[in-house]
């Protein structure tokens, strides 16, 4: 298994696994992933099989805003290479590779080189089912979140350095 980042070469298998992974109102579209990966594309963490098949993978941005909204989902342009924070949109991993700690692998690694790059922590959303995943890894429960994105119920998760 390797890590890398992204390139525009990903679009379409990212753009893929998103729709697999979330629901319609939650998952970004090919268009969202294309402004994200020509803003950020080191924002963006994948897991790779020995064949080269994306099994798992993270994106999000840097801000030096401490709560993550949902205009962040939408708009690349208000990322900061620099900011506090590191934000996390989504945490993929194909069905079939579920269950293999593959989406923990990664997030560690995003962990390390948000920790590495100076930030003061990682801020996530993510329903109720998951909040003990999160939390196995050193993200804390802080509750219920502002957040409407795909009008689903999100629980704030932090993570600070």
């Amino acid at each position: 298994m390797k890590i890398r980042k992204a390139t525009i070469n990903d679009l379409k298998e990212l753009s893929r696994i998103e729709r697999e992974c979330f629901p319609v109102a939650e998952a970004a579209t090919e268009e969202i992933f294309c402004r994200r990966l020509e803003v950020y594309p080191d924002f963006f963490w994948i897991l790779e099989n020995e064949a080269g098949e994306i099994v798992s993978f993270v994106n999000g941005m840097a801000t030096d805003n401490e709560i993550l909204t949902d205009e962040m989902f939408e708009n690349p342009d208000l990322h900061n290479k620099n900011g506090d924070w590191q934000m996390i949109f989504g945490v993929n991993t194909l069905p079939k590779f579920r269950r293999k700690d593959y989406a923990e692998k990664v997030l560690r690694r995003v962990v390390e080189d948000t920790k590495k790059d100076g930030r003061k922590g990682i801020v996530l959303t993510c329903k109720d089912k998951l909040v003990s995943f999160y939390e196995k890894i050193g993200f804390v429960n802080e509750g219920l979140s502002e957040s409407t994105h795909g009008n689903a119920i999100w629980y704030n998760m932090r993570m600070i350095f």
